[in-house]
């Protein structure tokens, strides 16, 4: 998969209760609906997604956020359409850590929005990052997880990768090897 395809990823996917929402690349359009999903997520959402609270996310953010290069870094999107239009109910992206051309590992984020928890949205988004991850040569997915954030924890067990964990006194490092053949 080149930059351009990456950049036009498209895929719908059906939820657990059957609804059906579309995983794509992020779009420097996408300002404007990643700022409206921001406004609507709780707090506890915010802090496990963060690290701490926030209010808002700033222009330099949101510039970050949606005008990526999908080589270093890779974000999708997960949208459903309302009678307003699309709406943005969770996200994920990896962007590769240093070392040697092409890099080998990538460090994993994912958010849901509250009201999808639980109808595997996050097991989604973390099956089409592998796939692209696999595809750009990225070998292990690195992620610091809240110790409270037992929901993400449990994604990335069930994702049928072998895992290292280690924990700190605020948060577990996890480790997913995209190739079973490089595990410890």
């Amino acid at each position: 998969m080149n930059r351009d395809d990456i950049a036009n990823y498209t895929v719908v996917e059906k939820l657990r209760d059957q609804r059906t929402a579309t995983i794509r690349a992020i779009r420097p359009g996408d300002k404007g609906l990643l700022l409206e999903a921001f406004k609507g997520l709780e707090a506890g959402s915010i802090y496990t997604r963060f690290f701490g609270p926030r209010k808002e996310l700033t222009d330099r953010e949101l510039i970050k956020a949606t005008e990526i290069d999908f080589i270093g870094t890779i974000a999708l999107v997960a949208c459903v359409q309302e009678s307003a239009g699309e709406r943005v109910i969770g996200g994920g992206r990896y962007f590769a850590l240093g070392g040697p051309e092409p890099p080998s590992t990538a460090e994993i984020a994912l958010l849901v929005e509250e009201d999808y928890h639980g109808q595997g949205l996050a097991s989604i988004l973390l099956k089409h990052l592998l796939l692209i991850g696999r595809q750009q040569g990225i070998s292990r997915f690195e992620a610091d997880v809240l110790h409270a954030n037992k929901k993400m924890l449990r994604v990335f067990e069930r994702a049928g990768l072998p895992i290292v964990t280690k924990a700190s006194s605020d948060s577990i490092h996890v480790t997913m090897f995209l190739n079973k053949e490089e595990a410890p």
